[in-house]
Parts: structure tokens; sequence; C-alpha cells
């Protein structure tokens, strides 16, 4: 399983950040009141969380796949990880400016969660493009 994805350290990355997402996709898709509660969002904006949310499912499902399940393991799977990497990037960068900049829907309880949780996705799968490139490039 560790030759999978290199080393120890790139399996735990990959573990760490697609669990992450997962859990993030549980609390827009399953816990919705809650998610809404913690940000203080009205509750019209369930649809959208949910939407968000289900994007975040498919993640990590895939990743379960891509990482456990599919035959040839991480070989050849650049496009998966690259759109990983992006869509953490653009998300960083649209909270950045919608929390920092815009304000728009800022409220007491928007915190720094937003910002950080996207920034630490990207970091991690910057990482995982770059250590498991001999895999995914292939």
């Amino acid at each position: 399983m560790i030759e999978k994805f290199n080393n120890i350290f790139l399996l735990i990355i990959y573990l760490v950040h697609f669990l992450g997402v997962g859990a993030y996709a549980f609390q827009t898709i399953i816990d919705t009141k809650g998610f809404m509660k913690k940000f203080g969002i009205d509750k019209s904006g369930a649809i959208m969380i949910r939407l968000a949310g289900a994007f975040m499912l498919a993640v990590f499902l895939m990743s379960i796949y891509v990482g456990f399940v599919r035959p040839a393991g991480l070989d050849s799977t650049w496009a998966f990880f690259n759109l990983v990497f992006l869509n953490n990037l653009c998300i960083s960068i649209c909270n950045f400016y919608s929390i920092k900049v815009d304000k728009m829907g800022v409220n007491k309880k928007t915190g720094i969660e937003p910002i950080i949780a996207p920034l630490a996705f990207t970091i991690m799968s910057a990482i995982l493009c770059y250590g498991l490139a001999d895999k995914i490039y292939v």
C-alpha cells in the first residue's frame, strides 16, 4: 500500500486531504443545518450548500476509487489530481476575496476557516501532484 503512494508521508497527506474533503461533504450534505448555523447562513442557502457538498462528495468518492480500488492505482490520474489542485486553489482565492475584500455575506460568525481550510487543501494537493508525479503523469 505504501509503495503505491511512494512513501508513508504521501499516503498520510492523501488520507488527511481526502478525509477532510469527505468531512466537509458530510457537513454540507447531511448536516446542512449544523453547517449553516456554524457559519450564520440563512436557510435560503441550503440548496447551494448542498450543491457545493455534492462536488466535494464526487471528489471524495473518486479519491477512494483512485487510491484504493482502481486496478491501475494512481497511474495516469494526472487529470484528477490537477483538477483537485485547481479546485482547491480557486476556492482559496474566491474565499479570500469574499471575506477580506468584497465582504458580501460576511457576518459575526464568519471566521478564518473558509480561508485556512482551502489553503491547507491547496498545499496538500500540490504536495500530492509533485510527490506522485512519477505515477500520475505516466
